[in-house]
């Protein structure tokens, strides 16, 4: 039985921020010398991104609803606690914003919802997301519930292997997956270059996607399949580790070369043939990494557009970044019945986690 993603909705907090008012913001910080200022130029302007958005209203001039993200124009860097806190205030009206949107969309009433699997990694607390995600939207009580949780950049794609297992083994399965990451809250002040890197490209989303058995009637991509492979190297360099002051990102310059150097073969070997693949969605982890990918796959300049466009409006949301590109493809009149999409996505490791789908869209 194949299953299928019938539908993709989203959400985004409702403070947009300009990449140069948060450059100027992190150049501005104390102790940042004249080093670690032409570092926070060089990282925000060469990211390929001009708005990001945050749970975080401070940073665009508003009043602080929550977590006090600025005093006196500084960037605080308040205990981890108080941080999660803040993302169990705010994370679970986004999981339920992208679901109602994906359920909306999909010709699935709320009662059809057999499973609920929860993504995210920027936050942790029990009860968690997958519970509150069955009570707020008044979903059986007897839906059963999955959390991955901080697995990273690459969890939409085990979270959407995880779905197309439980269709296998029911065919009557309605599954509804939801990731929301509000990585705003763990920016860091830190004039360490790894620091710098991420405070430059992450930003706060939440998408949902409702898979199914494939219905020949209906649009969707079919997921024909998955693979997961973990590089020789990067260990060190793509972690995410729970800190006093937050959840802390190391992101070192070797991640885009260690992805250029491997991905070649990873895709060649997960995805088949990649002369066959009719669209790209690849996880933008950073404009380093497309630009890699692209010239290690010998792809045409188009094929990473919807990936960059991606990155552009909103920048790297996590988890969450995947099915903001797979929605665009969904949605994109250009597409036509039959085409083969390609995803990639990276996570801490050097994880490479791979899915091929297939594009479905019956005559009308």
């Amino acid at each position: 039985m194949t299953a299928s993603i019938l539908s993709i909705g989203t959400a985004l907090p409702r403070t947009r921020v300009t990449q140069s008012a948060l450059r100027d913001l992190f150049a501005a910080q104390p102790g940042f010398d004249r080093r670690s200022q032409r570092l926070v130029g060089a990282a925000f302007d060469a990211a390929a991104i001009d708005t990001r958005h945050t749970v975080l209203p401070q940073l665009a001039g508003g009043s602080a609803d929550g977590l006090a993200a600025l005093s006196d124009g500084e960037l605080t860097m308040p205990p981890t606690g108080a941080r999660n806190d803040e993302y169990r205030r705010t994370a679970p009206a986004l999981f339920a914003e992208a679901a109602t949107a994906a359920l909306d969309g999909s010709g699935f009433g709320r009662d059809a919802v057999t499973h609920v699997v929860t993504v995210s990694c920027t936050g942790m607390f029990a009860p968690g997301p997958d519970y509150l995600l069955v009570r707020d939207l008044g979903l059986s009580p007897t839906v059963e519930r999955y959390h991955l949780g901080f697995i990273g950049c690459a969890a939409a794609i085990p979270a959407l292997r995880l779905a197309a297992r439980i269709v296998a083994a029911d065919p009557a399965a309605v599954v509804l997956v939801a990731a929301a990451e509000l990585c705003s809250l763990h920016w860091q002040t830190s004039s360490h270059p790894d620091q710098i890197v991420a405070a430059s490209v992450f930003a706060d989303g939440a998408a949902a996607a409702v898979v199914a058995a494939t219905d020949a009637d209906r649009p969707g991509l079919d997921l024909e399949g998955f693979a997961t492979f973990v590089t020789d190297e990067g260990e060190k360099d793509m972690s995410w580790t729970v800190g006093d002051s937050g959840f802390e990102m190391t992101l070192t310059p070797e991640v885009p070369r260690i992805i250029g150097r491997e991905i070649a073969a990873i895709a060649a070997d997960v995805l088949g043939d990649l002369a066959e693949v009719d669209a790209w969605a690849v996880h933008p982890g950073g404009r380093s990494i497309l630009d890699r990918v692209e010239a290690a796959l010998d792809l045409d300049a188009t094929a990473l557009a919807p990936s960059r466009e991606v990155l552009r409006a909103h920048g790297n949301m996590s988890s969450a970044t995947l099915l903001f590109i797979l929605r665009d493809l969904l949605a994109d009149a250009a597409r036509t019945d039959g085409d083969r999409v390609a995803a990639l996505a990276f996570g801490p490791g050097l994880t490479v986690e791979a899915a091929r789908l297939v594009l479905r869209r019956p005559e009308a």
